[in-house]
């Protein structure tokens, strides 16, 4: 496995050297290749790492004498030259000291420094090499092109697992009567997180090629791209059915909602009287409605075990961590305490509930719920509250703020080709934190440094855009 593994670092590395660009995309196109997992000198790492590492290596050296002379100017006296701020410049400072600072929480533990440098150092290594190198309409099509092959793939083997079965470790999964896909990840709720955010950008950029189609020279490439972008729309979006991930349907369908509310008028009427209409059907229909007030307001079994888990992180940071948290990697430890081992759940309806489960021990046994330790809270503010601290949920709050405050600058301002895809990462990013109100959305390699992909394409536009 290792010959294999430093065979492959070679030749992505002379990839990289000959043609930068390409080697960026081929990442893109395998974020999932987190999963495989070894150690270089005993420190775990990932092929994912490997080829960001790679990228960053190869820009630096290509441009260190520019590199060089720009670090040199920023430190003369008296310099008149015009300073353009790098996007996100101070909050990517920020974010590196304070989840360094989150590490020594956690005692600078392996796990620690492992995640600090998955989920933070490296991600914003490869925003640096993105911003830098993906200046062109060509360069941001690519990486467009990539982020559909990417979910092309992930949703083709989702599908291939619905109609066979195969490739699914876990029994209840695998059995067809409660089948979830997995594609390659380990869990199903993993296939929306990943494919969620990829299919608003995705209808950006569709939106964006049917608006140009008529300028484009090469019409056969252009039908011939539009063609694929759909075929991954549809695949991605039949994966996230299939994976049975209701958080990532959910934050799809809030993104399309913005989406249409925002791209052009007479869609956005069309939007409004749409979701009417579904309204006015979930409200007549019974089963409906019962289907949508038991999912909103967390009733059935999977909102049971957020609403408790939430609880319990939220005891544990009252408990004298408001401030720093739990650490990175350490929420799990730092909850242990607060942790109950399980639940009665009323699975039935039944009316009874309460005194069944008092007076008849064969009925609490088989409606006991054991509940586990997750690694993560399984909400977006808990989530960086537990691992950051106080300042680390609120830097990410300002980030995603700021992020949301370029798309609105960008489309206000939008005279170039972007109009669309800007209002398509807008909605991606509704759907980031849509779904992340009851999951992970960011605490994972791919999802991390898709994140600081979609900050890098945001702030590209609005750097074209000045």
């Amino acid at each position: 496995m290792i010959y294999l593994i430093i065979i492959f670092t070679i030749l992505f590395f002379i990839l990289a050297w000959l043609r930068l660009d390409w080697a960026v995309m081929f990442l893109i196109a395998t974020m999932p290749s987190y999963l495989i997992r070894f150690n270089i000198l005993n420190i775990p790492s990932t092929l994912l790492e490997v080829m960001i590492w790679s990228v960053f290596l190869v820009w630096i050296i290509a441009n260190w004498t520019r590199i060089k002379a720009n670090i040199a100017e920023c430190f003369k006296k008296n310099n008149k030259k015009i300073k353009i701020h790098y996007p996100f410049d101070w909050e990517i400072i920020l974010l590196l000291l304070v989840s360094f600072a989150a590490a020594g929480v956690a005692g600078f533990s392996p796990s620690a420094l492992g995640i600090w440098k998955a989920y933070f150092f490296e991600p914003i290594l490869f925003f640096i090499v993105v911003f830098n190198i993906i200046q062109k309409e060509q360069g941001k099509n690519k990486i467009l092109l990539a982020l559909a092959m990417s979910a092309f793939l992930v949703s083709l083997l989702a599908i291939y697992q619905k109609f066979t079965g195969a490739l699914i470790d876990n029994p209840l999964w695998a059995t067809e009567a409660t089948r979830r896909v997995v594609s390659f990840f380990g869990y199903p709720n993993a296939v929306g997180l990943y494919l969620g955010p990829i299919i608003l950008i995705l209808v950006g950029l569709l939106t964006e090629l049917f608006k140009n189609i008529k300028k484009d020279q090469t019409f056969n490439f252009q039908i011939l791209k539009i063609n694929f972008i759909v075929v991954s729309i549809v695949c991605s979006l039949l994966a996230i059915y299939f994976a049975k991930s209701k958080g990532a349907m959910i934050g799809v369908v809030v993104g399309l909602f913005v989406f249409g509310l925002i791209i052009w008028k007479k869609v956005r009427w069309a939007t409004i009287t749409v979701a009417l209409i579904i309204l006015a059907g979930i409200v007549i229909y019974q089963p409906a409605r019962n289907l949508v007030v038991e999912n909103i307001t967390l009733n059935n079994l999977s909102g049971q075990i957020r609403i408790i888990g939430w609880q319990e992180s939220w005891e544990m940071l009252k408990d004298s961590r408001l401030l720093i948290g739990a650490g990175l990697a350490n929420y799990q430890t730092a909850v242990r305490q607060y942790h109950q081992p399980g639940f009665f759940y009323n699975r039935d309806d039944d009316p009874n509930f309460h005194r069944q489960t008092v007076f008849n021990a064969n009925y609490r046994q088989t409606h006991w719920q054991p509940l586990e330790i997750y690694l993560y809270p399984h909400n977006i503010v808990l989530n960086f509250w537990s691992e950051l601290g106080l300042a680390g949920v609120l830097l990410f709050i300002w980030i995603i703020g700021k992020y949301f405050v370029l798309g609105i600058t960008n489309y206000k301002l939008q005279t170039t080709n972007y109009k669309y895809l800007n209002i398509g990462l807008i909605c991606a990013m509704v759907a980031i934190v849509t779904h992340g109100i009851v999951d992970v959305p960011y605490f994972k390699n791919d999802l991390a440094v898709m994140f600081w992909l979609l900050v890098a394409m945001m702030s590209l536009i609005n750097f074209e855009t000045k």
